[in-house]
């Protein structure tokens, strides 16, 4: 027997989840940008097919799974990629981020296009703020249904 299995055996070893305390450096705001953008048109599908109750169930489930994952994805850069000197370089960081934080969470309570607008908006100026950190030039567009316009890095 290997050392490893009689460790495992007296002492199992716990379920654990990470992204990234390694750390890995692979930082990207664009799932947190992609699940606000699927709050918003999960808002807006549930404003258009109101008579629908199977399909509104869907869609608020969606929305509120993606609200979820946006906060934690924010939540990942910002606690693990972020550091002291950002902040004087970038002093609306934190202030975004409660920003985006109440947005995806009012986002999740309520089905109004407006939080999720504004959710969007918010996720927006930190993917701004994440690629002028990394000297990243940027760009805007509006590739999706939403019609809103997503941050893009220009490499």
């Amino acid at each position: 027997m290997n050392w490893m299995k009689m460790l495992d055996a007296i002492k199992p070893a716990g379920l654990v989840y990470a992204h990234c305390d390694i750390p890995c450096g692979i930082y990207d705001p664009h799932t947190a940008q992609m699940a606000a953008q699927t709050v918003l048109r999960m808002s807006k599908l549930i404003q258009e097919k109101k008579s629908d109750a199977h399909a509104v169930a869907r869609f608020a489930a969606v929305k509120e799974e993606h609200a979820e994952i946006c906060k934690h994805e924010v939540r990942v850069i910002w606690g693990d990629y972020f550091k002291p000197e950002n902040l004087q370089k970038f002093p609306l960081l934190h202030d975004t981020v409660w920003k985006i934080m109440k947005a995806a969470s009012k986002a999740r309570q309520e089905s109004d296009v407006t939080s999720a607008e504004q959710l969007v908006d918010a996720v927006n100026a930190f993917a701004e703020i994440f690629w002028a950190s990394k000297n990243v030039k940027t760009c805007k567009a509006k590739p999706y249904p939403t019609e809103k316009e997503i941050v893009l890095p220009v490499f």
